[in-house]
């Protein structure tokens, strides 16, 4: 079967690759992984040995044949868009201790997918995604580093992120134009105290223009009552908004 460009299809065909992504999935046996686009089922063949609950979502049908001989007691393929999907009514009858996500996302709906996932009332301990090299760069970055944005501190605030390795281009069929790697998304025991809906905006409207200051970026913000807070932490007035750690930018969000 050819991949589908239209669906962003591109199958994981190296082995060691596989099992290294199945390693770093700590499920046992009464907990439940959702694999999000299982391809041909490379992955979710090793998520099986796990003798775990396995929930695989699958956006194309002509897959069928090679997914349905998959199934058993505790594994079941959904033949539908991850994001139109209800997984929890997909998942309600099962009785399971810890929730795990996995996949190899589609590059260009990798954050949507992840947003989804955050927005549910679902309670995922770890997810494990293939993403581009640059995204997984963006999404672990620390202050100071030219990948630190909004949705850095978006998806930091609810998860621990760290970027495992690289997997090379050479490790799909077809080959991508891009190099690979896997994250591991860890859930973070204690959120910042602040409100949220304030602390995001503020984010977001910090980054606006990554080139500009934070002063200039937060303009229609009372800026004399941030600057203090800047001086606090030993930042200037003038410092962009790449170089604030989350820590400072919940402090800022509590006091303006």
């Amino acid at each position: 079967m050819k991949a589908k460009k239209s669906l962003g299809q591109n199958f994981l065909i190296d082995t060691n690759v596989i099992n290294n992504i199945s390693k770093v999935i700590n499920a046992q046996e009464n907990d439940l992984i959702i694999e999000i686009g299982p391809g041909k089922g490379a992955l979710t063949k090793e998520l099986i040995k796990k003798n775990c609950y396995v929930i695989c979502y699958e956006i194309d049908i002509d897959l069928k044949e090679y997914l349905n001989t998959l199934e058993n007691t505790k594994t079941k393929i959904i033949f539908q868009d991850i994001l139109q999907s209800n997984i929890e009514e997909d998942i309600k009858d099962i009785k399971y201790n810890n929730l795990f996500v996995v996949g190899n996302l589609p590059y260009y709906i990798t954050t949507p997918i992840i947003k989804y996932l955050i927005n549910t009332h679902l309670n995922i301990s770890e997810m494990v995604f293939m993403v581009q090299d640059e995204v997984a760069d963006r999404f672990s970055s620390k202050p100071n580093s030219k990948d630190y944005s909004s949705i850095t501190l978006y998806l930091q605030y609810y998860y621990d992120i760290t970027k495992l390795f690289k997997v090379s281009k050479n490790s799909f069929n077809p080959i991508p134009k891009v190099e690979s790697a896997i994250i591991k998304m860890v859930k973070r025991k204690e959120l910042l105290n602040v409100n949220e809906d304030k602390y995001f905006k503020l984010i977001n409207d910090s980054f606006k223009l990554k080139r500009k200051t934070l002063k200039n970026n937060l303009k229609d913000y009372d800026f004399q009552k941030i600057i203090p807070i800047l001086n606090k932490y030993n930042l200037s007035e003038n410092v962009r908004a790449e170089e604030i750690p989350e820590n400072v930018f919940a402090d800022i969000s509590n006091n303006i």
